[in-house]
């Protein structure tokens, strides 16, 4: 096997041209292997984390008329008992209403949450523009937009209004941007009792909210929640269901990726095998010759896969660093108005390495043809016609 090796590394050597044209082919393959599936990587975590990235991937809520769900406690607990990749869940307790400053009004939805588990998934300190989060009952958060709407300041005491005719006087802490229009304009943010307290909830909530390791495991997860949980009087939603129109144009984005790179590591295949059976005929005086001195048709055999084998390495190694270059440039000219880039940079090394391994993998398979046409040199007739 040494020697095969040998006389592989020393025919990749006395034909240094052709060589470098082969692992310049290998690389341009694996490049856009990496590229394209970069890419596309970047752009579906970048529109997963705008979608479903700091909002509810799973959503508990009570079929029941008053919507609230009691005995929430226990119900969280035995959530957090199963072993399924759920990383936050967080109790909530909402409803529609009314915020009023002296002549104006605005419809809204006050929502009360416990700060701790609810950041772990809107990200809500990260997200404060101006002032702190609440830190006692009556004290609110207000979305940007909805603060530019009716003129708002901190500290300013607006009144909110229910439905029901309950009216709470409550005071401005901070103001948020949630980075989403439609929730700067609508949602109020308090502590679980305040909402409570307003919506006479008792010690009840109105949803349970939770996010997962993996979002496309969701509706799965889902559905061990729905087993355990065993209640007929209760919704399990995930997001899955409610963006299928999303989640239709990621799954086409993923397709038309592996089809690019199927396509491109074919042609990466023909090219190795056309241009080593080529080779074969090169040298076949010189394996006439080895063979003569008693070399074996499997080691003659060998040393074309193992042509292939450091072609592939090489190609694969300067495939992934044009590839992560060409990312990477990419990056900083397609940009976005703000100066962000236009899809995030985003490495799966997981990708990366198995890109680098299918292409060693094909070189070395591509090499088949012409180690078998290399075995069935005859060596007499070789030297003879030589």
């Amino acid at each position: 096997m040494r020697l095969a090796f040998k006389i592989a590394a020393r025919f990749l050597k006395s034909s240094k041209g052709q060589t470098i044209l082969i692992v310049l082919g290998i690389a341009i393959g694996v490049s856009v292997q990496v590229f394209i599936g970069t890419l596309i990587q970047g752009l579906q975590k970048s529109l997963i984390d705008k979608t479903v990235g700091s909002s509810s991937q799973i959503t508990v809520t009570s079929k029941n008329d008053n919507k609230v769900i009691k005995d929430w406690k226990s119900k969280i607990k035995d959530i957090k008992s199963l072993n399924v990749g759920i990383n936050s869940v967080s109790a909530v307790a909402d409803s529609s209403g009314f915020i009023k400053k002296g002549d104006k009004t605005e419809p809204i939805l006050l929502r009360g949450v416990t700060f701790s588990a609810a950041d772990s998934i809107y990200k809500i300190s990260s997200n404060i523009v101006d002032g702190t989060k609440p830190s006692s009952d009556n004290e609110i958060l207000v979305g940007k937009d909805l603060k530019k709407d009716m003129g708002l300041k901190l500290g300013d005491k607006v009144t909110i209004l229910t439905p029901q005719g309950t009216r709470q006087e409550v005071k401005i802490t901070g103001f948020y941007d949630l980075k989403v229009s439609s929730i700067n304009k609508s949602w109020i943010i308090t502590n679980l009792k305040t909402a409570q307290t307003i919506f006479n909830f008792g010690d009840n909530i109105t949803s349970i909210e939770m996010q997962v390791d993996d979002v496309f495991k969701a509706d799965i997860i889902a559905a061990d929640i729905k087993s355990k949980l065993n209640e007929s009087n209760l919704n399990v939603d995930n997001w899955k269901v409610e963006n299928a129109a999303t989640l239709s144009g990621l799954s086409g984005q993923s397709a038309s990726s592996i089809m690019i790179q199927v396509f491109v590591l074919i042609s990466v295949i023909l090219g190795i095998a056309s241009v080593l059976a080529i080779t074969v005929m090169q040298k076949s005086k010189q394996l006439g010759i080895l063979k003569a001195m008693g070399i074996k048709d499997r080691v003659a055999s060998l040393i074309f896969l193992f042509e292939g084998l450091i072609l592939g390495i090489f190609g694969a190694i300067f495939g992934v660093l044009i590839g992560l270059g060409l990312t990477y440039s990419f990056t900083k000219f397609a940009l976005n108005p703000d100066g962000t880039p236009l899809v995030p940079l985003y490495f799966d090394y997981k990708f990366i390495v198995l890109s680098a391994f299918i292409a060693v993998a094909s070189s070395t398979i591509a090499a088949l043809i012409p180690a078998i046409k290399s075995s069935k040199l005859n060596p007499i007739e070789v030297i003879k016609n030589g």
